[in-house]
């Protein structure tokens, strides 16, 4: 009988979005756990994969939740678990691999960057020949939402990048991967980060649900490929 799979939450609001409806269609079984509600991370090794996702934590905070934390993600790796870490939950993909979490030299929030040009990441050579990206063109539109972003050791490839902050998609080992950007938003989930992120809060809220709208489908559509891809690599679907 396959084991669930385990989604851990740092904060209540970011949700698994567009994952819910896959693992729903898919009937796949799977736990959440919030951290923010202080909530413990189980055994990772009772998980058939693990999905984190992003919150406004630091994976440099010196907190025993946090490191508690990073002790799961070296376990996880150590025994070659399908992880996929977003935002918060690449930060923390990294730090545990041996790498180093810093402030972004300049923070991305949205679907644009300052200079106008819209956020994309794109996929390296190694990128584009790993089964994550099957069925997605080499150039992604993304929506970005961070103030921090990582630098790798030698042990952590680069999937993709993006302009201001470079490392934007890795992979540790065969099957643990860390996404900068954001993939999974549905209508529903981003409607709600509108009205509780602070970064959000203070940006053109009828700008940015247009921006949203424009590239939806091809949005939807990438993340929706994206998580397919992962859970079958997971050998969960």
């Amino acid at each position: 009988m396959l084991q669930p799979l385990l989604i851990i939450q740092h904060i209540s609001h970011e949700e698994p979005g567009l994952l819910s409806g896959l693992l729903e269609e898919y009937a796949t079984p799977f736990e959440t756990v919030d951290l923010s509600r202080g909530e413990r991370y189980p055994d990772p090794c009772s998980y058939s994969a693990v999905i984190t996702l992003g919150g406004p934590q630091s994976a440099n905070d010196n907190t025993s939740v946090m490191l508690g934390e990073l002790r799961n993600i070296e376990m996880i790796l150590h025994n070659n678990i399908p992880y996929l870490g977003i935002c918060l939950g690449m930060q923390t993909l990294v730090k545990a691999a041996g790498g180093e979490v810093r402030a972004c030299p300049i923070k991305e929030t949205g679907f644009f960057a300052p200079d106008g040009q819209p956020y994309t990441v794109e996929l390296t050579e190694k990128g584009r020949h790993d089964p994550l990206f099957n069925g997605l063109d080499k150039n992604l539109r993304v929506f970005q939402l961070h103030g921090e972003t990582v630098t790798l050791n030698g042990t952590t490839a680069l999937l993709a990048t993006g302009n201001s902050c470079k490392n934007q998609i890795v992979k540790v080992g065969s099957c643990a991967y860390g996404i900068q950007s954001h993939f999974e938003l549905t209508e529903q989930l981003f409607f709600s980060w509108l009205s509780t992120d602070n970064d959000l809060r203070v940006m053109d809220r009828r700008k940015l649900v247009e921006n949203f709208r424009e590239i939806q489908p091809e949005y939807e559509k990438t993340g929706n490929t994206l998580l397919k891809n992962f859970l079958g690599i997971a050998g969960i679907i």
